[in-house]
């Protein structure tokens, strides 16, 4: 593979010109086919094969002009201190307010005067409800200010006013994160490089890769069914991983001038050996990406495999685009004082002179190996104790309970809970399909006095069937808010009784509502964890095993990226759940973690963590191949790569934690998240767990069995081949070692 690499990367330096040309050509079209496009469909947040699920399916068929689909508001009236929301004046003024939120879009506004339920026990507070005929992304402006003149024309006649439901839903504020880690970003690459266009070599390139992406996406949508939202996690993993594959090419490209190589001779290289890393670390992302499909939900199935495509183009780009560009800036690629120092060169000397003073890097890990035992330990104690609060994490979808005080969808929030009990922000749907029954009615009957026995239930109104006569819906009110684990309870108990009411009666009864739609989203990502986790470490693992022809290797890089990730989540509940240091966040309230964190996490952070380590690891492998002993390579990788890994991850760290300036829960929860694993991988476990652990095996940590070895294809991803064919002469003997244990460079 180097060897071929190596020639794509010397033709691409030298057709530098076209090679640019086209990838602008391929930018314009993918522009233009985005612009050109139909209106992309709406997320489908469907969970097939889910008693919620079912259930849905059930009332759209059944119940056409309900407006399932449509979005929905929730008004909620307090009257003033000491009065009644029934007074005269009062009632006035909720009555005007129906009417003004009636006509338009609106498809049906509950009067709550009429009918029982809307008003509270104490005679204080009143709710209406109102159905649109559209979801919310399809609500107009003129709708949603309608619906704030109307509740601020009740604030007027002196009622306490606030709304909740979807139909204010509104773009999350994301704060600054774009503008903060691109600024960040260049600020490293500066400091990595010492050279602005050499800086914004990697974050211009990128950013092609990842217009070209999400252009794409945008032209396929209508097509291949692909949301506006799609697009989210392709911007930002396309972003992460093409700045990093574009800034370990350069990387390499600069070392391979101090070398003394001729420009295109060291593209070629530099695309050829740490093209290689490219291509393999690429691979892992999109395994971690496409892997998403085991959960068997279409929204994340569409997001993991649009993203693994926007992957499969930086990496195309690394190889392509970043050659070419590194010809167009010629000595440019060092700054202006190196330059000037080798006017013959316009490159400084190879690093690791006489004289000169070891990298930071090297000093590192020349200290990790006089002492690896002390560093392994203190690593896995101190991500151990970090992982902790993951025993205690409690999964949910985030709700109206979860906002911000200081919003009008909170504060409704809490108004219904004091005016009809926590259990009323999250109701029960029950649908009950009543083909079966020999007498409908009596067997409604005989359900809901069944269900108004079930513990934890507050209240269940009587069924209200459809036109045909053959479906009724009805509402059971927990006793404890939607996050509660108590509710789940209720949902269980409700649901377990269901075969015997089937058998009884002939009704089949089945329990949906937003509630517990989140309870059956929280058990499919709980049941997709382990099938996904075994599929993405498992490939991962072969993968790297073909990398490192190493058999633990792969399997120390798959448990450093497990205690990473827990010790994140163990960090993530910490904050979110228990509250710790809550405050310095903007966190204002806590509770359940988001049910697809984990394997949102698993996915994102597995890919850049096996980025990072076969980045750093593969020039250890190298430096091993080409006869150096075990701690002189593992050196000589922290020499060589350290920096850069060092340099992309607080790249990515600054980027995630961005997000943690958004207004929005689940956004800021997501960022500090990914900051807090990038943070712990990158800089613990493969700055200290990996050569800890290298210098530990030693030799064999590069062992493969004999007949494995035989069976596993030589990809050359260190370069020997390449070496030989570039006529730089036999690697030095490596000491002797047992045949099973001779590194690869034997066999070529």
């Amino acid at each position: 593979m180097a060897t071929f690499l190596c020639k794509l990367g010397r033709l691409a330096f030298r057709r530098r010109r076209i090679v640019a040309l086209v990838w602008v050509a391929l930018l314009v079209a993918a522009g233009v086919g985005a612009s050109t496009a139909s209106t992309p469909p709406d997320d489908d947040f469907a969970l097939p094969g889910t008693e919620a699920q079912r259930a849905f399916d059930l009332l759209e068929e059944r119940f056409p002009d309900t407006h399932a689909e449509g979005a929905t508001a929730r008004m909620v009236f307090r009257a003033p201190t000491g009065e009644k929301i029934t007074a005269t004046r009062n009632k006035e003024a909720v009555r005007e307010t129906v009417r003004e939120l009636g006509g338009g879009q609106a498809a049906q506004v509950s009067d709550p005067f009429e009918g029982g339920g809307a008003i509270s026990k104490d005679g204080s507070i009143a709710y209406t409800s109102v159905t649109y005929k559209a979801p919310a992304q399809d609500l107009t402006d003129a709708t949603r200010e309608g619906i704030e003149d109307a509740a601020q024309q009740a604030r007027d006649a002196g009622l306490t006013v606030e709304t909740g439901g979807d139909a204010l839903l509104t773009e999350p504020d994301m704060g600054n994160a774009e503008i903060i880690g691109i600024a960040v970003a260049a600020i490293v690459l500066i400091l990595t490089f010492g050279s602005l266009i050499a800086a914004g070599l990697p974050l211009v390139t990128a950013l092609i890769g990842v217009m070209i992406g999400i252009s794409g996406i945008a032209a396929l949508g209508a097509t291949l069914g692909l949301s506006a939202n799609t697009s989210t996690l392709a911007m930002m993993i396309g972003l992460a991983v093409g700045i990093d594959y574009a800034l370990f090419i350069a990387s390499r490209y600069r070392a391979e001038l101090s070398e003394g190589r001729a420009r295109e001779e060291a593209a070629g290289r530099a695309v050829g050996t740490a093209g290689s890393a490219v291509v393999f670390a690429g691979l892992t992302v999109v395994i971690a990406l496409a892997g998403l499909s085991v959960v068997n939900i279409p929204v994340l199935t569409k997001m993991g495999l649009a993203a693994a495509g926007t992957v499969v183009i930086a990496v195309l780009v690394a190889l392509t685009l970043v050659p070419a560009a590194l010809g167009l800036v010629g000595k440019r690629i060092f700054g202006r004082r190196v330059r000037k120092a080798n006017p013959l060169t316009g490159a400084p000397p190879a690093a690791g002179a006489a004289g000169e003073r070891p990298k930071a890097g090297a000093r590192w890990a020349g200290f990790v190996l006089r002492r690896p035992v002390l560093v392994l330990v203190t690593t896995v104690l101190a991500l151990g104790a970090l992982a902790v609060p993951v025993g205690s994490m409690k999964l949910g979808l985030p709700d109206e309970g979860n906002q911000p005080e200081s919003t009008t969808q909170r504060k409704a929030y809490d108004l219904l809970s004091d005016g009809f009990g926590p259990g009323f922000n999250g109701p029960l749907t029950g649908v009950a399909d009543t083909r079966g029954a020999e007498d409908a009615p009596a067997a409604l009957a005989e359900i809901t006095k069944r269900l108004e026995r079930v513990d934890g239930v507050a209240a269940v109104t009587p069924a209200t069937p459809n036109k045909a006569g053959d479906t009724a819906t009805f509402t059971a009110v927990p006793e404890y808010g939607p996050s509660d684990a108590r509710t789940e309870d209720v949902v269980h108990a409700i649901r377990g009784q269901a075969g015997e009411i089937e058998r009884e009666t002939g009704v089949k009864l089945l329990v949906s509502g937003s509630t517990a739609v989140a309870i059956d989203f929280s058990q499919v990502m709980n049941d997709a964890l382990i099938p996904y986790l075994a599929l993405v470490v498992g490939l991962a693992f072969l993968l790297l095993m073909l990398v490192f022809r190493s058999v633990l290797v792969p399997l120390k890089a798959a448990l450093g990226f497990l205690l990473s990730v827990l010790a994140a989540l163990g960090s993530v509940v910490a904050v979110f759940q228990w509250g710790w240091a809550a405050s310095l966040l903007g966190v204002e309230q806590t509770g359940p973690i988001m049910s697809m964190m984990p394997i949102f996490m698993v996915g994102v952070i597995f890919g850049l963590a096996m980025d990072y380590e076969v980045f750093l690891v593969s020039r250890m492998r190298e430096a091993y191949v080409h006869g150096e002993g075990p701690g002189a390579a593992v050196i000589s990788g922290f020499r060589l790569g350290a920096r850069v890994v060092s340099a992309a991850a607080v790249i990515m760290i600054s980027v995630f934690a961005g997000f943690v300036g958004a207004s929005e829960p689940m956004i800021k929860m997501m960022g500090f998240g990914l900051a807090v694993a990038i943070l712990f991988d990158a800089f613990v476990v493969r700055m200290a767990l990996v050569p800890a652990v290298l210098g530990l095996l030693g030799r064999r940590a590069w062992w493969l069995p004999r007949r494995l070895d035989r069976l596993l294809p030589n990809v050359d991803v260190e370069g020997e081949r390449l070496r030989q064919r570039l006529g730089d002469g036999q690697p030095g003997p490596a000491p002797h070692i047992p045949a099973q244990r001779r590194p690869e460079h034997t066999r070529v």
